[in-house]
């Protein structure tokens, strides 16, 4: 999603953009087509309500001419107080804008090496050194002229990855994050689950299943026993906090799952009236509503062993699985060693990197590093100075973590408040409640992101 957002701001302001892409030549682990943005993990891109740091984070890519957020609007489908997508018809608008946008030229071929890179050369390099291109902003590219942004998202391929290693000079970083399963809807039992969202918030946008003590006690147990599939590298395993497999969490006590993804509050049965003892949530994967997403229930186990533990919860018991569960390698680099706040690296500030790989976790996030490193690319083409995103923003305080945290143990973050810049005293002691300070907090940022955007305006006329 970086890369497409960085190569839509880019030739929107008027660059020549190479594109490249490797699906289809080479695919992923975890990726089925060759779309780009195709999303492989959860179809959320979490909650859109008002006075939330997700919420400032979208708000500030919608006013700024997100491509994602104009695709995400056009695909979303009911998920209560978050914004969801249906995938395919979410890539699929963006791969289409893409393709018949006047300055984007897509390439498909992995790119192996970072261009330029002492030492090294590959097969794009030495292609497109004859300048078919005047000028291009790409991922790839030979040319003195060029500007090179790096979004190759949580997959890089491992020659790319060596190339990365060789240029930052330091131990390849890297998580291990996992995807959900996927069953039809009309194989829940809706005799037993019920449609709710948690507190009323958004409708009745979720299908939710209860579960009694018994009930949740005979899962824990059969999920306990149950068998993953080995990791493949010998590396010690690096879990991400904020996604972690269901039987991760279950190691961690008995309880551990139902004040997580099974946590029932918010979600009274209306069967009883009162709130179950675990629920598990199910989230509408697709505009038209046959395919549900177990919310929170990425996992590693093998497919067999999925089905048999998965079946356990009351009104799955003949769920028919679209997809299963399954883990995945993300690679981040040491960001705050390498890039400067503007998203450029400090040895080469004709080089950029953008997305996850920064060291941002969530679609969004790294949508919000493209924006920026698209739009500084421009300038760095123009001969401008780069700008710097508002330190009260969202993206600039995305982008000042990745750059200036304490790199000793240096993790992929979401945008949370404690990211911000925090209220003036004033508005601090004049709003004391969190819920009322934070909707300040959110219309004070906007408002200094509006003014700001007016000097970064239409291809960064004032530099």
């Amino acid at each position: 999603m970086a890369g497409v957002e960085a190569a839509w701001q880019a030739a929107e302001f008027g660059a020549d953009v190479r594109l490249y892409e490797m699906r289809p030549v080479m695919q992923t682990p975890a990726h089925r087509t060759d779309k780009l943005a195709e999303i492989v993990c959860s179809n959320s891109l979490k909650s859109d309500e008002p006075g939330t740091a997700p919420y400032l984070l979208k708000e500030e890519l919608r006013r700024g001419g997100s491509l994602v957020m104009e695709a995400a609007a056009a695909t979303r489908v009911p998920a209560g107080a978050a914004l969801s997508v249906d995938r395919l018809r979410f890539a699929e608008f963006i791969t289409e804008k893409i393709e018949h946008h006047p300055n984007i030229e897509i390439v498909r071929q992995e790119v192996k090496t970072i261009p330029g890179l002492v030492g090294t050369g590959s097969d794009s390099d030495r292609g497109f050194q004859g300048g078919e291109q005047k000028s291009p902003l790409t991922t790839a590219s030979g040319s003195d002229n060029a500007v090179t942004i790096i979004a190759t998202g949580p997959l890089t391929s491992d020659s790319l990855t060596a190339s990365i290693m060789e240029f930052t000079g330091g131990d390849q970083l890297y998580f291990y994050d996992a995807i959900a399963p996927i069953v039809a809807a009309d194989s829940i039992d809706m005799s037993i689950a019920f449609k709710a969202a948690r507190y009323g918030k958004g409708g009745d946008d979720y299908i939710n299943c209860p579960m009694t003590r018994d009930e949740y006690q005979t899962f824990f147990d059969a999920l306990a026993e149950a068998k993953s599939v080995p990791l493949k590298r010998f590396e010690d395993t690096r879990w991400f906090e904020s996604c972690l497999p269901i039987e991760e969490i279950a190691r961690r006590g008995v309880d551990t799952l139902r004040f997580g993804p099974m946590k029932p509050k918010g979600l009274p049965d209306p069967s009883t009236g009162e709130e179950p003892y675990a629920c598990v949530q199910l989230r509408q994967e697709n505009l038209m509503a046959d395919a549900y997403g177990l919310v929170g229930f990425q996992n590693h186990l093998r497919y067999r062993e999925q089905e048999r533990v998965l079946k356990l919860i009351p009104g799955l018991q003949n769920a028919e699985f679209l997809q299963f569960g399954q883990i995945h390698r993300n690679t981040f680099i040491n960001s705050p060693k390498i890039l400067n706040e503007d998203l450029s690296t400090r040895t080469n500030p004709r080089l950029f990197f953008a997305g996850q790989i920064t060291g941002v976790e969530g679609y969004v996030e790294s949508v919000a590093t493209g924006w920026l490193a698209g739009r500084n690319a421009v300038r760095v083409l123009r001969g401008r100075s780069m700008l710097t995103a508002p330190t009260i923003s969202a993206i600039g305080a995305l982008c000042r973590y990745v750059s200036n945290v304490e790199t000793k143990n240096f993790q992929p973050v979401n945008i949370t408040f404690g990211l911000l810049e925090p209220l003036p005293v004033e508005l601090r002691k004049k709003h004391r409640n969190k819920r009322e300070r934070h909707l300040v907090q959110v219309e004070w940022a906007l408002k200094d992101w509006d003014e700001w955007l007016k000097v970064f305006h239409h291809g960064n006329e004032v530099g």
